[in-house]
């Protein structure tokens, strides 16, 4: 038996939910914005890493995420007293690593589902998620599921403080184009973190809980205008904003073309931003191919949200 798994980019805290929000997208060209891990038996467990982010890998095995995917996936087995078999792994990177666009995610997340529906699904989604959960947290240092949960899942997920659940999904406005412009230089998540202040003051939390609040409720009663309006970051952009040259410019930038919002994906340097028609959102996209690029790794998709999530391919 042998299935590859397809796992998308994501945004990870949509500016307005630190650590809480995640957004999967798509790009609306077909390109495959995410990672593919394909499962194979095999007499060894093996592991080839190929695609055009490769090279930006560890060479060895042992240091790859995917292989510690591997060693968690087959501890849950024999925990659930199931037979280990030997498997190749392939992993195709097709995501820059130190995006801002869940990078290790879609690695986990691929592997992961690989793994689940290679065995025919021995264990549940909702052990699964604690498993992603737990390998970005070996990561990056800190448990959030904000990248890993839209991931797996799809849509926009909302992360809620009770284990049994983890999280929930909120109303898209599905209709929306979604700009994610990567420049091409690579953002350290934990230089990300650590750049973060300790403390934060009263106006700042009120100010987040408001707009995080707000934005919910907007979702669900579906006020778009609302909604992208309260797409505002008072806990990271702030700080996070000087590791990403040219980013104040580009937001300024995209708001007088029409977006309706924007901010940094995840930890960065990939930036997002918003918008109602497609002309706008290709217009943007000129405008940032132009401006925003740093090296020619970097790239430009115009996207809509992903309500599928992780996904078998061919």
């Amino acid at each position: 038996m042998k299935v590859s798994v397809f796992a998308p980019a994501s945004i990870g805290n949509v500016s307005v939910g630190f650590d809480v929000l995640g957004l999967a997208v798509t790009p609306v060209d077909g390109t495959l914005l995410g990672d593919v891990v394909t499962v194979e038996e095999s007499q060894i467990d093996t592991l080839d890493v190929v695609g055009e982010f490769a090279d930006k890998l560890p060479k060895e095995k042992e240091q790859n995420i995917v292989w510690h995917c591997l060693l968690l996936f087959n501890a849950a087995l024999k925990a659930q007293a199931v037979e280990v078999k030997t498997v190749a792994l392939s992993l195709d990177k097709k995501m820059p690593v130190g995006s801002g666009l869940g990078s290790s995610a879609c690695s986990v997340v691929a592997a992961l589902v690989a793994l689940n529906e290679f065995y025919q699904k021995p264990l549940s989604s909702e052990h699964l998620l604690k498993l992603m959960g737990e390998m970005e947290a070996n990561i990056s240092g800190s448990l959030h599921y904000d990248n890993v949960a839209p991931c797996f899942l799809g849509g926009l997920q909302l992360m809620v403080p009770d284990e049994q659940v983890i999280t929930r999904d909120i109303p898209l406005f599905s209709d929306c184009y979604y700009v994610m412009a990567y420049p091409g230089i690579t953002v350290n998540t934990k230089a990300a973190r650590e750049i973060l202040p300790s403390q934060y003051s009263r106006e700042q939390l009120i100010a987040f809980g408001q707009n995080l609040a707000t934005f919910i409720d907007a979702s669900y009663r579906q006020d778009k205008a609302m909604a992208f309006a309260m797409i505002k970051d008072v806990v990271a952009e702030p700080y996070r904003k000087s590791l990403l040259p040219g980013f104040e410019q580009a937001k300024q930038a995209v708001s007088k073309l029409g977006s309706l919002a924007a901010g940094i994906s995840g930890s960065g340097p990939t930036m997002f931003s918003v918008y109602e028609t497609l002309e706008q959102a290709e217009t943007a996209a000129t405008w940032l191919k132009q401006n925003y690029l740093q090296s020619d790794q970097g790239f430009v998709h115009v996207c809509k949200a992903d309500e599928v999530g992780a996904r078998i391919i061919d």
